[in-house]
């Protein structure tokens, strides 16, 4: 059986994330019918990647499995393609009754010489950007995309907090709202990341916390406990908090007083649909944004890569750049 490289999740270890990573070869796909192996060029990841070696979404059952949800390639006809990684939310290539999930939660992830998706998943990438700036795109970078313009409905000259400077979906959502015209207030605990943030367009950058001059119309949240009640204050009346994460925690107090008395909305969301990826890409592609990439290492140091996620100081994605098979 043919073998390729691949970063995988081996156990679940909630303490120590790495211990459960294994970089080692595994059976290359076989297409299915409806499905189509790509040949990866790049992956990115996320927090999601480090959640699965905690277990968190992975059963023990579903172990060994192939991470990342992230990932640019190439067809086996020769087109360079973007992946969307929710599987089953309409039915192509698993059938109408499969509930949705993500790569590596159900099936092989992107973090591998190859990887199997159904074909409609896939998305043509724009020649404008490259496989590691297109691989940054489907997960934090959609998921912010989301956020801003479907959840929130912003428009230009509207204002938004983002809570965390440097997290993926943080800096996607400055670097998006600031080029869509959004006046972007961002929060970080290190005056380093602040500066960063306004590089990036931010209008303004504050310890986490502090006080703001005006009230925003939305608030992009992925903290959770540290920042809720930080993200209330700040919201106006008739705002809306968008939620993606909580990654100090997910049980802050709720402070339902003040959500009805201030009548606001409190949204969720995961990741995006296929056409907000293709409008992401676009928009990217025609204005010139990019994603920020902290670090770029080969598929062999893969957990180098997992190792600088960890350590919460990286500022953008992290990149796993994958060669021909």
């Amino acid at each position: 059986m043919a073998e390729m490289l691949a970063a995988v999740a081996v156990a679940a270890d909630r303490d120590d994330p790495l211990a459960a990573l294994a970089v080692r070869r595994v059976p290359r796909p076989e297409p299915a019918l409806h499905w189509t192996v790509v040949d990866v060029r790049a992956a990115a990841l996320n927090q999601h990647d480090l959640w699965a070696l905690r277990g968190v979404g992975l059963p023990a059952d579903r172990l060994p499995m192939v991470l990342g949800t992230d990932g640019a390639g190439v067809t086996p006809d020769g087109r360079e393609v973007v992946l969307h990684a929710v599987i089953g939310a309409t039915g192509h290539g698993v059938g109408p009754d499969e509930r949705r999930s993500l790569l590596s939660e159900r099936y092989p992830g992107t973090l591998a010489e190859q990887v199997a998706v159904p074909t409609w998943n896939l998305v043509p990438k724009p020649p404008e950007l490259s496989f590691a700036e297109a691989a940054c795109l489907p997960t934090a970078w959609l998921t912010a995309y989301r956020m801003l313009f479907v959840a929130a409905g912003l428009r230009p000259g509207d204002r938004v907090l983002v809570q965390g400077a440097g997290g993926g979906v943080a800096t996607a959502a400055t670097r998006l709202g600031a080029a869509a015209g959004l006046e972007v207030v961002v929060t970080s605990r290190t005056a380093e990341r602040r500066e960063r943030a306004l590089a990036l367009g931010a209008a303004l950058a504050v310890e986490p916390g502090a006080r703001l001059p005006f009230t925003v119309d939305a608030v992009v949240e992925t903290v959770g406990e540290a920042t809720w009640g930080h993200s209330l204050r700040a919201v106006r009346p008739g705002g809306v908090v968008v939620v993606a994460g909580a990654t100090t925690g997910d049980r802050p107090p709720a402070e339902l007083a003040r959500v009805f008395f201030t009548d606001v909305r409190v949204v969720g969301v995961t990741m995006g649909a296929k056409e907000d990826l293709e409008a992401l890409l676009r928009f990217c592609a025609r204005s010139g944004v990019r994603p920020v990439i902290d670090s770029v290492v080969p598929l062999a140091r893969a957990r180098d890569a997992f190792a600088r996620l960890a350590s919460g100081e990286q500022f953008g994605k992290v990149v796993v750049e994958v060669g021909a098979p």
